[in-house]
């Protein structure tokens, strides 16, 4: 292990709660932290997100993550662990066997997301997230009134994606908590439809999907045009800004078929 890697500088922090360490191995994605990787140790297997202990977004992503975990404990992996010194602060959670979740058309994976969407819209608004307001996409809207339907007292993931939904054999789970917020129930429905549309799915097939969830059904139609407005202006706005990033172009187009489709006419 390099004496100057992340691994290595947390590695005097973690073994009070980890015992010896076997090996410290990065994973493929996570990139809001300055470390993500499984842990296999004495004591277990834990999966490790650290980031420099710094002033600014990546320390505040996982100071909510670390606060919101004792509310998510039945959709996400529990926290065992936290520590925290000038130069780091670490969470350590509960590393499960699992994949990632399959998007496309005729995945079994599928409803199961749904069902995953639906349980955390019935997760009560937890009272550290009551000032964590949903404002991301206001800037976005076509009238600024429009921000109000985005407004709301549901407990937001607002980073649907399918790495972060894990299928196990006997559990699956939504990670990465990294932004949890508070607004309209439907956001996080609405993303789904979007990942749905990016993954092979027809607009409308993509809905049908989502009927299944309460909060879907009680949106206001306008309420989920000015939102599908807003979410193609923000990925518009950011594919300008990194042009020819593959995933925000296929946002892009995922966005524009989904507001074709509903009729929504986008400057």
């Amino acid at each position: 292990m390099r004496t100057d890697s992340p691994a290595s500088e947390i590695l005097p922090l973690i073994r009070q709660y980890t015992g010896s360490v076997g090996s410290i191995r990065p994973t493929e994605r996570g990139f809001n932290s300055d470390l993500t990787a499984l842990v296999d140790s004495e004591k277990g297997w834990f999966f490790v997100k650290a980031v420099r202990n710094r002033p600014g977004g990546r320390r505040a992503s996982l100071i909510r993550e670390r606060v919101i975990n004792d509310y998510t404990s039945t959709v996400a992996p529990p926290l065992l662990w936290d520590v925290e010194d000038d130069e780091w602060l670490i969470l350590g959670f509960m590393a499960v066997e699992a994949r990632t979740a399959l998007f496309e058309p005729d995945s079994p994976d599928v409803p199961v997301v749904v069902r995953l969407i639906r349980e955390i819209g019935e997760l009560p608004l937890p009272r550290h997230v009551e000032h964590w307001t949903e404002t991301r996409w206001d800037r976005f809207t076509a009238d600024p009134s429009e921000a109000s339907l985005f407004r709301g007292d549901s407990l937001l993931h607002t980073d649907i994606n399918p790495s972060n939904f894990l299928i196990g054999s006997e559990q699956c789970w939504v990670v990465d908590w990294a932004w949890p917020t508070r607004g309209a129930g439907f956001i996080d429905v609405a993303l789904l439809v979007v990942q749905l549309i990016a993954a092979g799915h027809a607009p409308a097939e993509a809905e049908r999907w989502v009927t299944r969830c309460p909060a879907w059904r009680r949106a206001e139609p306008h309420a989920v045009d000015a939102f599908a407005a807003a979410n193609l202006r923000m990925h518009r706005s950011y594919a300008k800004r990194k042009l020819g990033v593959e995933w925000l172009d296929a946002m892009v187009s995922a966005c524009r078929a989904w507001t074709d489709y509903r009729g929504v006419v986008v400057d």
